[in-house]
């Protein structure tokens, strides 16, 4: 064998080698291809948050997108106010303690157009008064909410359950009665970082011990939707 064939034989096994060695780490990653903490910041975050279906925390999206949690949160306070700067349709805000897109406010009308096309959505009165209660005297139990509004309100807790609004919190220590509270989601709905930033509308609420004599945990049970109430025998 000559030299010439010899520098091809050898340039032949090179070859081999490599394209073994490349069947052994499997498939090539896609030219340009990044890993996550390489990512711009910004986008990386936009893409994320595009897709959770619960608000998400600064030290979720840090560990997610492997950055301090500090210029993470930067960089969600400069996208929502590039978004309201720019009068955008949606906005990023931060409610019950994460981040995530909502449409703007002023833009409600047309969500709401294509979301019920024509259906009622919306709570009845009742089931807000009821939400109310519950939200300024949890964790409370149907009997007491009953005894504040002065009527029954066992369907309409049933509707809050439902629509995950309100949750159980245990039971009351005096009565075995189940305590009720408002969850995340309420959190969520309303706009709020905290049950703190509610409205100052306790004040105007009787206070529990004043209806309680006349609200005895075994208020009877009615089996009635949303859409009124029964009257509570006093």
């Amino acid at each position: 064998m000559n030299g010439a064939d010899r520098a091809d034989g050898a340039r032949q096994d090179a070859y081999e080698v490599q394209e073994a060695g490349a069947e052994d780490a499997g498939p090539a990653a896609p030219a340009g291809a990044l890993g996550v903490a390489e990512l711009a910041l910004r986008p990386a975050l936009e893409a994320v948050l595009m897709v959770v279906d619960e608000p998400a925390t600064e030290e979720h999206l840090a560990k997610v997108l492997q950055r301090p949690r500090r210029a993470v949160a930067l960089a969600l306070r400069e996208l929502s106010d590039d978004y309201t700067r720019e009068g955008r349709g949606f906005d990023l805000r931060l409610v019950a303690g994460g981040w995530r897109f909502y449409s703007r406010a002023a833009y409600a009308d047309a969500v709401e157009s294509f979301v019920l096309d024509g259906q009622q959505a919306r709570l009845t009165q009742a089931a807000l008064e009821t939400l109310a209660v519950v939200a300024y005297r949890q964790p409370v139990s149907r009997s007491r909410v009953s005894a504040v509004r002065g009527v029954n309100c066992d369907g309409v807790m049933r509707t809050l359950l439902q629509r995950g609004l309100v949750e159980e919190a245990g039971t009351e220590p005096e009565t075995g009665a189940i305590l009720y509270r408002t969850t995340n989601y309420f959190l969520e709905r309303m706009g709020l970082r905290g049950l703190d930033e509610l409205p100052e509308l306790a004040p105007f609420l009787p206070e529990a011990d004043a209806v309680e004599g006349d609200s005895p945990e075994g208020i009877p049970s009615f089996d009635v939707d949303d859409s009124g109430d029964s009257q509570t025998d006093h």
